[in-house]
């Protein structure tokens, strides 16, 4: 069984990514939990940290709703570098940056054991 990582409630992951998905940007809070060092991560795809347990429907939804300039939220459990796990309260949204290209940014907190519980059944269904 691989080991769960968790973090403080003072912890705010965020990363950001191109229009394709591919990271640009990652806070020190990202790299601490992942445990990937910054330079690891930017110009490779977010789904890099894709944990196998996640649902690829829950993803397809992600990505339909940013698209469509909405914003998404939902409980994510991630992948480390280490092969452990860490759970997530997501927030994603569109963006631009100062030339007008597209971004997406995501904006993490822990997310409360009832959410891991909910997001847990939901997912094995």
């Amino acid at each position: 069984m691989s080991k769960e990582t968790t973090f403080s409630k003072e912890i705010i992951i965020v990363t950001e990514t191109d229009e394709k998905g591919i990271i640009i940007f990652a806070n020190d809070d990202f790299c601490k939990v992942s445990g990937y060092l910054l330079c690891e991560l930017v110009g490779k795809p977010h789904n890099l940290v894709r944990h196998e347990d996640m649902p690829k429907e829950v993803f397809r939804n992600l990505w339909e709703t940013i698209k469509s300039g909405k914003i998404w939220k939902g409980i994510v459990k991630n992948k480390t570098k280490d092969g452990g796990f860490y759970w997530v309260n997501a927030t994603v949204y569109s963006s631009q940056n100062v030339n007008g290209e597209l971004r997406y940014i995501s904006v993490r907190v822990k997310p409360t054991q009832e959410e891991i519980l909910n997001a847990t059944k939901l997912y094995l269904k």
